[in-house]
């Protein structure tokens, strides 16, 4: 990891003009930066060394990796260095088209693609004499061409989750540079699928660890539901016991299909104590066979509930089931990139959210869960993107006004007061007129009460960023809907509404 390349290109001006003539790698298009302003997902920094005549650029990150962006929307990392970079650059001219290939492909296959394009170059340039000079004067080697497609599809493989690149100002990642790399499931499953491998050869430490864990018994039973194995009823039994201590959890009741599957008729004082463990379970397994079923009733229910709810497949699975998983392990990064591609694949096509039993209808639920798993990140952006939407997408009067006010509170929450600002303007404009009778009693319930709590939030909020005039306007709507409000709704709210009212006359 070492820029020793990029200071000579620096400080010898001939080379780093054949750089850009040859292989356009050219240093002073760095002063441009990139054609839009862009962040890396992870918050780390990028550094701009070099752009292209295409509009693309290639950037340093904090480890010293150089991530290319094209103007297209795509980017990833093309070496762990400047200086691995640019003998990428030298030894493949046309490394660009070199993106998808693999050495799977074999040597045959690689070299023909590459033959092809450098004799499109030649057309223009005399590559191979400056490629030499370059590689010379620069102190490369002179690697054969499979290790260096080799080299690039391995860098590009690391690109997520640690160097997605965003738009700045939108939000949205752009486009994988190159292979996508393993599904999301792979990672997440992978320490199950070890534990469950202990737990099979009859580790009794791995069976004492992993069912105290409630992280590794959830991960090991989903490696259990998509490897199933004749000789698991009595370890799923164990793990069935104990993630009763979770409550109601939906690998709570895979445990239970799992072990229903099994058609043990013995196990239904199992399953039907498992069931009593307090409200949310009982209710959440009510259709357990009862005592006295056979065998074959036994696995008919399981068998049903599994095709509903389960299955074998990991690829079938919601991509909630694992970024929650992912975040339970502390692969933090790796959950916000998938829920930002999801995201994304929202915002370009809506018809997503189409209800298949009523496709002249939208179901806005993922876009409310999207934002929550944002803010439970930390990623206030992003809750922001989604939570916009979100409100955007509102068809009722109370849909409206409760988006609204949620995304008044992220935006406060952000700094982004103005515009918490208009989200409560429009808020107070649902409440006045709203089009259908689904607020009609909003003054009675907690949207009223947390509708008025967060004007006076904000109104604080104001008063700390020296924002008085604002606060004293926003004090009065704030007042004008606590009014609105039942003594049982505005009683939890007079405390925050009068200390609020003491920091605006302090304000003055």
């Amino acid at each position: 990891m070492t820029d020793h390349a990029l200071r000579i290109l620096r400080n010898d001006r001939r080379l780093a003009e054949l750089a850009a003539c040859a292989l356009d790698f050219d240093l002073d298009r760095a002063v441009h930066g990139h054609a839009e302003e862009v962040r890396l997902a992870s918050g780390g920094p990028l550094e701009v060394v070099a752009g292209d005549a295409t509009g693309g650029t290639y950037s340093v990150c904090a480890d010293g990796s150089v991530l290319y962006a094209d103007s297209e929307g795509a980017a990833g990392i093309i070496g762990s260095s400047v200086d691995e970079a640019l003998e990428l650059v030298i030894g493949l001219p046309g490394w660009r088209d070199c993106t998808r290939l693999s050495p799977d492909d074999g040597e045959e296959k690689v070299l023909a693609c590459l033959a092809e394009t450098e004799d499109e170059i030649r057309e223009y340039d005399r590559i191979d004499e400056e490629r030499a000079e370059l590689r010379a004067a620069l102190g490369f080697p002179e690697r054969s061409p499979v290790e260096l497609v080799r080299r690039l599809r391995a860098a590009l493989l690391r690109t997520e989750p640690d160097f997605v690149l965003l738009n700045a100002e939108e939000g949205c990642a752009y486009d994988r540079l190159g292979p996508a790399g393993p599904p999301l499931w792979e990672p997440v499953l992978a320490a199950g699928r070890a534990d469950l491998a202990r737990l099979r050869e009859g580790d009794r430490t791995a069976w004492r660890e992993v069912a105290e864990d409630p992280v590794r018994r959830r991960i090991t039973l989903r490696a259990a539901q998509f490897d199933r194995a004749e000789d698991d009823l009595e370890l799923l039994r164990h793990l069935l016991r104990h993630e009763t201590r979770s409550s109601m959890t939906d690998e709570l009741r895979l445990a239970a299909v799992l072990v229903g599957l099994h058609g043990d008729t013995g196990d239904l004082p199992l399953l039907l104590d498992v069931r009593e463990t307090d409200f949310d379970t009982a209710c959440g397994l009510s259709d357990v066979p009862g005592p006295g079923v056979g065998a074959d009733e036994l696995r008919q229910w399981a068998r049903e509930l599994d095709e509903s709810m389960f299955g074998s497949d990991p690829s079938d699975e919601p991509v909630s089931t694992w970024t929650d998983l992912a975040r339970d392990q502390g692969m933090t990064d790796l959950a916000r990139v998938t829920l930002i591609r999801e995201l994304d694949s929202i915002v370009m096509d809506q018809s997503r959210l189409r209800r298949p039993w009523a496709p002249h209808t939208l179901d806005t639920a993922p876009l409310s869960a999207l934002a929550q798993d944002f803010e439970e990140l930390g990623d206030l952006p992003q809750a922001l993107r989604a939570q916009r939407l979100y409100a955007a997408l509102q068809e009722t009067a109370w849909g409206r006004a409760s988006a609204r006010h949620t995304l008044a509170r992220l935006e406060r929450e952000a700094g982004r007061l103005p515009q918490a600002v208009d989200s409560l303007a429009a808020v107070r404009e649902a409440l006045a007129t709203p089009g259908d009778d689904s607020l009609r009693h909003w003054q009675r319930v907690n949207l009223g009460r947390f509708i008025a709590e967060e004007h006076y939030r904000l109104t604080l909020a104001l008063v700390d960023a020296g924002r008085s005039e604002e606060a004293r306007i926003l004090l009065t709507a704030a007042d004008a809907v606590l009014d609105e409000l039942s003594d049982n709704a505005a009683k939890g709210v007079r405390e925050l509404a009068e200390r609020t009212t003491a920091r605006v006359r302090k304000a003055g």
